[in-house]
């Protein structure tokens, strides 16, 4: 599978990563998955893959706090609301 190469935010206390920008593709060089270059055009298998594999990650900067959503998971949970 391809991979998205993507920068962003690591949140440290959660370990969340928030994607700013994906910078590239990583092609995996198959004739099985649509989103290489080695790909047939009018390829119609419905075995070939259609989605890129897990994003690779590249911090640029990190903060030392919880991700947005997790704080209002928080928020939540401190007043009850499940």
């Amino acid at each position: 599978m391809c991979q998205q190469i993507s920068e962003g935010t690591r949140w440290t206390l959660c370990g969340h990563f928030q994607r700013h920008l994906v910078v590239a593709i990583m092609d995996c060089n198959s004739p099985r998955c649509e989103r290489s270059y080695l790909h047939a055009p009018g390829c119609r298998q419905p075995t070939c893959l259609k989605n890129y594999g897990k994003e690779v990650q590249k911090d640029i900067d990190s903060v030392d706090e919880y991700c947005f959503a997790c704080r209002a998971a928080m928020a939540r949970r401190a007043r009850g609301g499940g």
